[in-house]
Order: structure tokens, then sequence, then C-alpha cells
């Protein structure tokens, strides 16, 4: 039993050997090479370019008051619609006191140059009568009553204008009357009733009581780098993903490119534009993130292989071509490319097999 046991340890470990011996045997044997194999076939092929930006209202204008006092009432709020030179707020007026002292100032002088006048006419009129006075005086009297009265309805207007914002003669056109500018749809109120607001000056620019646009007409806005703006040209079709509304795309035309650049993170980047054409089914909000694509080159119906084939040497561009048992190299000129797959412009024929990347771990 013992001899027996020993001849099995001997068998196991010449085993081991010998399968060990075969192992390292075949892994030292060179494994042929293999590689994918691609046909060029017919296709179409862009270049284009993704500029960063945001989905803008063409036309977005701030409300702001002709006279400084304090919100009195809001009669809309963000995201109703407006109509042009419809009522958004009302103003109550705090006057200032050097303008109104003055005002009242005013009222009461020609208060008391209207009594004269009125005296002067009365003592006049009544020797015309008699007939102890000459035309020329009594008219000159008349016309003087009359430019009293002109003066102390003007004081009198203007006061009413210093102290409550609009004169009795003009409430329609009233002043404390916000009213929008445009038509379309209310993006901000950015001012509660109480808040003081002033008019626009040359120190200021005055308050905004609300921000109105048109969402019918938009626009997409975003710069480019200046190193791709040379190929762009007005009228190029764009197309216009927004990052809020998923699987969604809209067309758009360019429309502007900036002529001077500006320079931001050492880079000179354009600012440009592209009308918007959205569907009615889909609602658009103000400053809505987007990317628009830009087609800058475009070849159709051309000879097309995936750009991992092509090899280079120095200008020359070649490949290689399965002739039947092996490959061999033929130079080809080659045209655009999208950065994966290229234009073959001279040098193959539809059909043809030709070597592309050596295939590793069976792939």
């Amino acid at each position: 039993m013992k001899k027996i046991g020993k001849i099995v340890k001997i068998a196991l470990v010449v085993l081991l050997v010998l399968g060990t011996f075969v192992y390292l045997f075949k892994r030292s044997q060179p494994k042929e090479i293999q590689y994918q194999e691609f046909k060029p076939t017919m296709g179409s092929i862009s270049k284009s370019t993704v500029v960063t930006g945001s989905i803008q209202p063409r036309n977005e204008v701030n409300v702001k008051p002709q006279i400084s006092g304090i919100v009195a009432e809001l009669y809309k709020e963000a995201g109703q619609t407006v109509q042009q030179n419809e009522v958004i707020a009302k103003v109550k007026v705090i006057p200032d006191m050097s303008q109104l002292s003055s005002a009242q100032s005013r009222v009461r002088l020609s208060e008391l140059n209207l009594k004269q006048a009125q005296i002067n006419y009365d003592r006049e009129k009544a020797l015309y009568d008699k007939q102890l006075v000459s035309t020329e005086d009594y008219e000159r009297v008349s016309q003087a009553l009359q430019q009293a009265k002109e003066e102390h309805a003007i004081a009198q207007e203007t006061l009413e204008i210093v102290r409550d914002g609009v004169s009795s003669s003009n409430k329609s056109g009233s002043t404390t009357l916000i009213r929008s500018t445009i038509a379309g749809l209310i993006l901000d109120v950015p001012v509660k009733v109480g808040n003081s607001v002033i008019n626009s000056n040359t120190f200021n620019d005055g308050t905004t009581i609300a921000t109105v646009a048109n969402m019918n007409d938009l626009i997409f806005d975003g710069n480019i780098d200046e190193t791709e703006v040379g190929r762009l040209r007005v009228g190029m079709p764009v197309r216009i993903s927004v990052g809020a509304l998923q699987d969604v795309h809209f067309d758009a035309a360019l429309e502007y490119i900036s002529p001077k650049a500006m320079e931001q993170g050492g880079t000179n980047l354009f600012e440009i534009k592209a009308s918007v054409r959205v569907p009615d089914s889909i609602t658009i909000r103000s400053g809505y993130g987007a990317n628009a694509e830009i087609v800058l080159q475009q070849a159709k119906d051309v000879l097309t292989l995936p750009e991992s084939t092509i090899q280079y040497e120095g200008d020359q561009t070649y490949v290689f071509v399965h002739n039947g048992t092996e490959y061999v190299r033929r130079d080809v000129v080659t045209g655009l490319s999208d950065g994966v797959n290229i234009q073959i412009k001279e040098g193959l024929q539809e059909g043809e097999i030709v070597r592309g990347p050596k295939i590793i771990n069976g792939k």
C-alpha cells in the first residue's frame, strides 16, 4: 500500500510539472494579431459647435414712476399679463417742501395780482361806459385782467401737481398712476405697498415698479469663442435645447454677431443672438439656460470612414486595405471630420475592407 501511495504522489507531481510546462509554452507562443474591419459607406458629415447661453425676451422694459413718492396701491403681480397703458400701480406723492412752499407763494401772489387787476378793470369799465376813457385804455385793462386770471390758473395747477402729483384739469394723465409702456407678461414686481420710489433723473436711474416683457418674441443670447466666430454668418440655422425641458428642441436662426469681443477669463468672446421659434404648446420662462448647436460645416452624400482607421505620416494620410490575403497601405485624401467619422475624397471605393484598431481582449 505504501508503494502505491508513493507512485500516486510521483504521478501527481509529474502531471503538475507537465501541466505547468504546457501552460507556459502556450503563453510564450506569439498570438495572431487581429484588427477591426470597416467598410467605407455613403453618408453625411457635419461639424458643429455648441454655445451656452439663455432664452431671453427680445423686448423687456422696466416700468418706472414719473414722480417720487410712496407706493399706495398695486393692481398687478408677477405672472399676470398687462396691456399697453394699463395701470400697474398708484403712487402717493410726498411733496418737496421747498417746491411746495414756492408753489403756495406763487398762488398767493397770483391771487393778489388778480384781485388788483379786477379792481382796475371794474374802475375802467365804469369810466368806459360813461365814455370818459378811450377804447384803447379799456382794452389794455381788460387784457391785463385776462392775463392775471391765466397766471392764477397756472399757479393753482402747479400747486396741485406739486402737492398731489396731478392737476384737476389733467386727471386722466395722472403721473401718480404707473402705466405699462408695452403689452406683455409681468416678470417681476420688486416693490411693495408702502415702499418709497423715486423717478429717473440725472443722478439716479429711478425705482423699477415692474418688469414687463413680450414672451411671444424670444431670442437665444450666448457667447462664442473667437476661434469659431469667423465661421458664423447671419441667417445660419441654430438648434436650441433647454436644460429645464428634457427632450425638447427648438429651431432658431442666427440674427446677430457682435462686432466687438468682450474678455472673460482671459478669453475673447463674441455675443451672438438667434431668434427662437417656440410652439404655442410649450411654456418658456425668461432666463432659462439653453445650449445652441450651430452647424459650422457640412458635407452631404460623401464617402465616410471611422477616423480611427486613418494613419498619419507627415502631411500624408493613409489606410490599410485588405486585398484578399493581407492588408496593404494605400494613400487617401480626407475632408471634413466630425471627430468620429471622416470624409474620404480620394483613394477608396465603397465596400472595400479597411483595417481598424487592434482587437484587445476579443473586442
